[in-house]
């Protein structure tokens, strides 16, 4: 069986998922977004889960994106989709789970680790992080929406200035563009990730979900999706619908009011 590089642990109606491959700054591995899939359709289908707070063991890193040993040696085809598609999907899934997501980040996040990064809805980061998309350096492109989330998020302008010159953004200065939204000390970052885990976990969390879902679908993440699930919902719940459902089971034509 082969070892598992992420760890999920519940603190109540809160999870907890840590990124554990630190000797190799928790660089990504294709078992590694099997297990993230996973552990997303897990979490998209439990009602008792109210947060989830994305996090990273040890001190060097968050991610430094994709192992470059796992992917160099593949065939353009399985390049495609094994890695590139996979992680799409992948990480589509943790941009559009139910829950809110808190991306506790303890360290330098490039490639496809910030990419991971911003698929959280809240960002905190240590002081010493540092963001870059580093892919043009190694006759790359960004795969896993480096592209595109990064750009609903900060514009064009501060994407290009990331994915074309290969920059390094410190914690500070990725403060100021909204790349992240809090930078605390190393020793407060846990602590802080789960007390505002905490707080939101507090919340109402059918309303927190959807509120979530809205402005996802406000930025084009899901937003079809969203639509058709909400207008689900509230077709369900109404009178109508109990009426249809009647009529069909007792074989009748149905008597719809329109309430």
């Amino acid at each position: 069986m082969a070892e598992s590089f992420i760890h999920v642990v519940r603190e109540g109606d809160i999870a907890v998922v840590t990124l554990d491959r630190p000797s190799k700054l928790n660089s990504l591995t294709p078992s590694m977004l099997d297990e993230l899939e996973v552990i997303a359709r897990v979490f998209d289908g439990d009602d008792s889960l109210r947060v989830v707070v994305l996090t990273a063991n040890g001190d060097r890193a968050f991610c430094m994106g994709a192992d470059i040993n796992e992917w160099a040696a593949l065939q353009p085809l399985n390049m495609w989709r094994r890695w590139v598609k996979r992680g799409h999907q992948v990480f589509d899934q943790w941009a559009r789970l139910r829950q809110p997501v808190i991306t506790a980040i303890n360290g330098p996040a490039f490639g496809g680790g910030l990419e991971l990064a911003i698929t959280g809805d809240i960002r905190i980061s240590v002081e010493k992080a540092e963001f870059a998309l580093p892919e043009a350096s190694i006759a790359t492109c960004p795969g896993w929406s480096g592209t595109q989330r990064l750009v609903q998020l900060l514009g064009a302008s501060h994407t290009k200035y990331l994915a074309l010159s290969g920059t390094r953004m410190t914690a500070a200065h990725a403060l100021t563009t909204g790349l992240v939204h809090e930078v605390v000390s190393a020793d407060q970052l846990q602590t802080r990730a789960l007390a505002l885990a905490q707080d939101m976990a507090t919340n109402a969390p059918v309303a927190l979900q959807l509120t979530k879902q809205l402005i996802n679908a406000a930025s084009g993440e899901g937003a079809a999706a969203t639509l058709e699930a909400i207008a689900g919902a509230l077709a369900a719940s109404t009178d109508d619908a109990r009426e249809g459902t009647a009529s069909f089971r007792e074989k009748r034509k149905p008597n719809y009011s329109g309430c």
